[in-house]
């Protein structure tokens, strides 16, 4: 079988080449780098844990949430979305990707539908190649949408129908924007 080679976008080069610059490459040679005289270096200590009732370091507070954790999609929403009462806006598919990329797309996705002011969003995540198991991106989405750069994006998601991939696709709610009316 063979595949058809996709030309990437700009974008997606933009979004490559980010991802390309952190990576380092693995030592090749296959033995332990050395140290001085042969000896291994020594382990460096486990940092000190603070004491019970005192104050983190400036740098290790924690910065203030945001907003809310997203919740999913009341039952009335996602049946006027699954019957195309409400429009899917936008929709974008990470078919594919790995986890890194596909975390640094959506994150883009999200960020610019909601610059846009778009609502209803489909992200398809597929379900995996193990009958036994849920994909990687199907588990790993979720879990993205509770953190610090997914939550000021996101107010609720839930398993997409049927009709728009169901276990293998999200309707995503956005968040309106300041000042934005709808």
């Amino acid at each position: 079988m063979s595949r058809k080679r996709k030309t990437l976008t700009a974008e997606d080069r933009i979004l490559w080449g980010r991802v390309a610059s952190t990576v380092t490459p693995l030592d090749r040679s296959g033995g332990q780098p050395e140290v001085g005289d042969g000896e291994p270096e020594p382990a460096a200590p486990p940092p000190a844990r603070p004491k019970r009732g005192s104050l983190p370091a400036p740098d290790q507070q924690k910065p203030p949430r945001p907003a809310s954790r997203p919740s999913s999609i009341d039952t009335k929403t996602h049946g006027r979305i699954a019957k195309g009462r409400i429009q899917i806006e936008a929709r974008i598919d990470l078919h594919g990707l790995t986890q890194a990329a596909a975390h640094s797309l959506l994150l883009s996705f999200l960020h610019r539908a909601h610059g846009e002011g778009i609502r209803h969003v489909l992200v398809i995540t597929g379900k995996g190649s193990s009958p036994s198991s849920e994909g990687v991106l199907r588990r790993a989405v979720p879990a993205w949408f509770a953190t610090a750069p997914f939550r000021g994006l996101v107010s609720g998601y839930s398993s997409a129908s049927r009709r728009h991939g169901g276990d293998g696709a999200f309707y995503v709610k956005l968040r309106r924007t300041p000042g934005g009316g709808t």
